[in-house]
């Protein structure tokens, strides 16, 4: 199932107010003209700080409204109500920050999770089961949430937006505040489940996302710059330069990039 943009707009007025039709470029606009498909696989959302990539993620989960342009999931269409609803039956979304209900074991908060998607209450037990097992925490079923670590609970929070088998899956952070360790079973809990969905990841860490996602969106000035693989970036935005310990490869690429994005805007 595809994610698909066509001239998507988006932007604020006053006090986070969404902006209907205005004729020109809006002061308060967010995104502006953004096309972009986003297909099976994992794939990653790479921007600067304030270059939209929450706006944009809350628009693909029906948190903002979509007013002008196109933003389909499948074949729903997100400026219709119908559209909305359909597609909600289909995500999953983990945002950043979430709360877990601490005297929870594992097991029922995702439980909890798949009744609130819709799940049968009597398929609730079993969902929340593939789920686990999805994202490496079939041994922890029975723990309560409130003794997790901080990546175990990122990956219940993973298999809570999984629990109604969605066939999208939005992440936004997903390994925000973890150290290395965690960062790797959450990135590799993330892999598998690109292998039969469609897998949206939002990240401040280009490192998180070359290692992750098959391909990547730089989203800069409102508009998607640049889609395609991490060696695509590095061709595109090759200087002839050599290694250094700054840092690497891709990192210097995916920062020439946005650079020149920048000076284009």
């Amino acid at each position: 199932m595809r994610v698909t943009a066509e001239h998507l707009e988006f932007g604020y007025r006053g006090r986070g107010k969404a902006l209907g039709r205005a004729p020109g470029k809006d002061r308060g606009r967010v995104l502006d003209d953004l096309s972009w498909t986003v297909g099976p696989g994992v794939t990653g959302l790479l921007g600067p700080n304030g270059s939209g990539k929450t706006t944009f993620l809350s628009l693909v989960v029906t948190l903002l409204p979509v007013r002008r342009g196109r933003l389909l999931i499948g074949g729903h269409d997100l400026s219709t109500a119908s559209g909305r609803a359909g597609a909600r039956r289909v995500l999953g979304f983990l945002p950043q920050r979430f709360t877990l209900a601490g005297e929870l074991t594992v097991a029922d908060t995702i439980a909890y999770a798949a009744w609130a998607h819709g799940v049968d209450r009597r398929a609730c037990a079993d969902a929340a089961g593939c789920a686990m097992e999805l994202v490496g925490l079939a041994d922890l079923a029975g723990r309560r949430t409130r003794t997790l670590s901080g990546g175990e609970r990122r990956r219940v929070g993973i298999a809570a937006a999984l629990a109604h088998d969605p066939r999208v899956l939005v992440l936004d952070e997903p390994t925000a505040g973890l150290d290395p360790g965690q960062r790797l079973r959450v990135r590799e809990a993330v892999a598998r489940l690109g292998r039969d969905r469609t897998v949206l990841v939002s990240t401040h860490l280009v490192e998180d996302a070359a290692h992750l996602c098959d391909g990547v969106g730089v989203l800069a000035g409102g508009r998607i710059g640049f889609h395609g693989t991490f060696p695509e970036l590095e061709a595109l935005t090759a200087d002839g330069s050599g290694g250094s310990a700054s840092g690497s490869g891709f990192e210097r690429a995916y920062d020439r990039l946005v650079a020149r994005l920048g000076e284009g805007s």
